[in-house]
């Protein structure tokens, strides 16, 4: 199992940059505007090909017709909200998913343009929803990995799921090839600890 990346979704893209950086002590990179979705980013690298987004509304783009990503439209604080598999193949990572009893969805084509004008292409699942714990499958095809280029300086060292049933969640986390501890607790969250110059702490 590879991560492919991290979602911390926040109401304010410029305070949870700077929130993160307090914590962490690495100052995260503008990752670019995603057009049609109203949303906006910023990314860290977490290793060679695992990354943190910080992801929230872009006051610069129109309201769209519908509910943004990752649920950020009704979020009053940072929270770490999703999760992605990396895979090289990814129609038949679903369709290895779908014989073991899950359907991670059809899957759709992503871009966001950088602020260098670069467009960043990927194609991902979305049945996954915010707060649902299971992740979505994401395949970089020939774009460079963003990882690559989102300033270095934090490591995931450890990353965890807590949830008030791990019975349910486990099959489907099986289905998707993604071996992760599923601990016992009243709400349901994704912890990630995460090692740089300010020490190492938990994202969640």
């Amino acid at each position: 199992m590879l991560i492919d990346h991290l979602v911390y979704a926040a109401p304010d893209l410029p305070a949870a940059v700077a929130e993160v950086e307090g914590r962490f002590g690495v100052l995260a990179q503008a990752g670019g505007k995603h057009d049609g979705s109203g949303t906006h980013n910023a990314l860290l690298a977490l290793g060679a090909q695992t990354y943190l987004e910080i992801i929230a509304p872009d006051p610069g783009q129109p309201t769209p017709p519908m509910p943004r990503p990752f649920g950020v439209d009704g979020l009053r604080r940072g929270a770490l909200v999703s999760w992605a598999l990396a895979c090289d193949d990814i129609d038949a990572a679903v369709a290895r998913a779908r014989s073991r009893g899950y359907d991670p969805g059809e899957v759709a084509d992503g871009q966001r343009a950088t602020p260098t004008g670069t467009v960043l292409r990927w194609r991902l699942t979305r049945n996954a929803m915010p707060g649902s714990l299971i992740p979505f499958l994401i395949s970089w095809g020939g774009t460079d990995h963003p990882a690559r280029s989102a300033p270095p300086g934090l490591t995931l060292e450890a990353f965890n799921l807590e949830h008030p049933d791990p019975p349910s969640l486990a099959p489907l986390l099986t289905a998707l090839g993604a071996d992760v501890e599923i601990r016992p607790a009243a709400t349901a969250a994704s912890v990630a600890l995460l090692s740089g110059p300010n020490g190492t702490h938990v994202l969640r």
